[in-house]
């Protein structure tokens, strides 16, 4: 049995050919989107995160929102890019939503992707320490939101407040129980992964991984969460660790499928550079009428070794289009490969 969830990047423009031409779109159309989800029985409603870009930003008023409008569905992030963040405020916003969700938030964080503009975080306010780089720093706010996640008083109380304070240090409030434990790291390395599974994060790995071995997109997401399960199997943890993996899979099913995604172009993996020193390597896309499509991915390695499963969504093409995409996958495929 898989988990199976959508992901959406949340991209708008204000094309004609675009069903989401502004921001409110997008928002309102993924609230949609969540809601039509849980009622086809999906798992997951996921959301990317891109700063200074016509995608989805600031996550938690949506989050709040899909909570506010649903009542099983998972709600979750992949990724928030760490090095943006202030993590104490993150820590208030985190603990709202998923209070409002009544504990339903999967939060992805990491340390972020190229952006669209050169060092995005310095306009935020944040610099790296000396001797750190901007990846330390991710990982740094990363840290202190995990620890302030625990809820432990740390902050020194005022002796004349204006309202009564609790004995002791202050935490951050509100508070969500649990919260820490639903903590989920993007891993595009082996070593990243391994460093997650130590600080018991969830792991989450993409369409995208840094090429360490010249091997087939699958094999290498396969060994790397196979390295993350040993690492947190070595760490001791008394929690059961959970992987997602995302992935663009099509059923084709009808004739729009087939105009969209049926004219192929995209099954291979592909090779390129994220910096002028990462050379990563892409994952491939699925489109195939449903009897092939099965059998296409009873050979991804990756996605065997995972536990829940993110369908990259084209959200541009609107909420009823996105929600018979993923019915599809429920309806078509996920019964004979033994996801449900």
């Amino acid at each position: 049995m898989k988990k199976i969830g959508f992901l959406s990047f949340g991209h708008w423009t204000p094309s004609p050919q675009s069903q989401t031409r502004s921001a409110g779109d997008v928002l309102l159309q993924s609230i949609d989107l969540a809601v039509a989800a849980e009622e086809l029985g999906a798992d997951g409603a996921y959301f990317r995160v891109h700063h200074f870009a016509r995608q989805l930003a600031s996550p938690f008023p949506l989050l709040a929102a899909v909570g506010a409008r649903t009542s099983k569905i998972e709600i979750g992030t992949g990724v928030i890019d760490m090095r943006y963040e202030n993590p104490l405020y993150m820590a208030e916003d985190a603990g709202s939503a998923d209070l409002i969700s009544k504990g339903r938030l999967q939060l992805g964080i990491s340390r972020g992707s190229p952006e669209q503009v050169i060092e995005g975080w310095r306009y935020f306010g944040y610099e790296p320490g000396e001797g750190m780089t901007d990846a330390d720093m991710g990982r740094r706010h990363a840290e202190v939101f995990l620890d302030v996640l625990k809820g432990e008083g740390f902050a020194k109380p005022n002796p004349r407040p204006m309202f009564p304070n609790p004995p002791g240090m202050l935490r951050l409030e509100p508070h969500s129980e649990g919260l820490r434990d639903r903590i989920w790291w993007g891993a595009s390395s082996d070593a990243t992964a391994v460093w997650a599974a130590g600080k018991g994060m969830h792991l989450q790995s993409s369409t995208l991984k840094n090429d360490e071995t010249g091997e087939p997109f699958h094999i290498q997401q396969a060994k790397q969460i196979r390295a993350y399960r040993d690492a947190w199997k070595a760490a001791g943890h008394q929690r059961e660790p959970r992987v997602s993996v995302s992935r663009s899979i099509f059923a084709l099913t009808d004739d729009r499928d087939r105009a969209y995604f049926g004219r192929g172009g995209k099954e291979q993996d592909s090779v390129g550079y994220i910096d002028d020193s990462t050379r990563a390597i892409f994952g491939r896309s699925y489109a195939a009428e449903p009897e092939a499509l099965i059998e296409e991915l009873r050979k991804d390695e990756g996605i065997a070794e995972a536990d829940t499963l993110l369908l990259t969504v084209p959200n541009q093409l609107g909420v009823d289009y996105n929600a018979h995409v993923i019915e599809s996958i429920l309806k078509h495929v996920a019964p004979a490969l033994g996801w449900r």
